[in-house]
């Protein structure tokens, strides 16, 4: 059957994922031979597990968790799904739950979208000029032989 797994990593962190055979993966994880996430963070302890009759609903699940916080996923490991809506909340649309600090660190990370749009121009010039230098003398020795 396939699962949707939660590890804890032993510097503590959480890593999601899923498989059609637990043990086998359990196993690969422990010897450093499953995800690069865990191979440097051995040994794991397996936390939670859902269990699912096909792989995709399995592989959705896992991508869900894997987009969640820690307290969220600390909720669902520990049984406490009535707490799961109140986790899921998006703290920059309620501001009155939100340090005035924490508001500002926000509006800061945000980058101007004018920004966005000269940062792509200049990515693109980049591009066009590493095109030129790295073609163009090719095709030239090309001509003019």
């Amino acid at each position: 059957m396939p699962h949707m797994y939660i590890l804890e990593c032993a510097d503590g962190t959480y890593y999601t994922g899923s498989t059609w055979h637990l043990e086998k993966r359990m196993q690969e994880h422990n010897e450093g031979l499953g995800a690069r996430y865990t191979a440097n963070r051995r040994p794991v302890k397996l936390l939670y597990i859902e269990e699912y009759e096909r792989i995709d609903d399995a592989y959705k699940r896992e991508k869900q968790v894997q987009g969640w916080s820690r307290k969220k996923k600390q909720a669902l490991i520990n049984g406490s799904s009535n707490r799961l809506p109140e986790l899921s909340k998006n703290y920059t649309e309620h501001p009155s739950r939100v340090s005035t600090l924490r508001q500002a660190q926000y509006r800061q990370a945000q980058p101007a979208p004018q920004c966005a749009k000269v940062f792509k121009s200049l990515w693109i010039l980049k591009t066009l000029i590493d095109y030129c230098f790295c073609t163009l003398p090719h095709y030239a020795d090309l001509y003019f032989r």
